[in-house]
């Protein structure tokens, strides 16, 4: 399996959090906070029409991200 940055999936395409890129430790928690944690299975659900913010599922939640803070998850595609 091959390691990819959330905001590089398609809608419909699941994979599970492995790890984050070098970012602020405030914005790393906000992150574990929504659930965002390695080892999470999520799906992406739909992009807004102009392909920002994206919407996750996970753990029966839905998030919104933005294509910034998405580009900080790093995941694995399941296949």
């Amino acid at each position: 399996m091959t390691s990819q940055t959330l905001d590089q999936l398609s809608v419909g395409t699941q994979a599970r959090i492995i790890g984050f890129t070098a970012t602020e430790a405030n914005f790393r928690r906000k992150l574990l906070a929504l659930g965002l944690m390695p080892g999470t299975q999520i799906e992406v659900r739909r992009f807004a029409p102009l392909g920002d913010p994206m919407q996750i599922q996970l753990r029966g939640a839905s998030v919104s991200l933005r294509k910034q803070e998405a580009s900080i998850i790093q995941v694995e595609v399941i296949v």
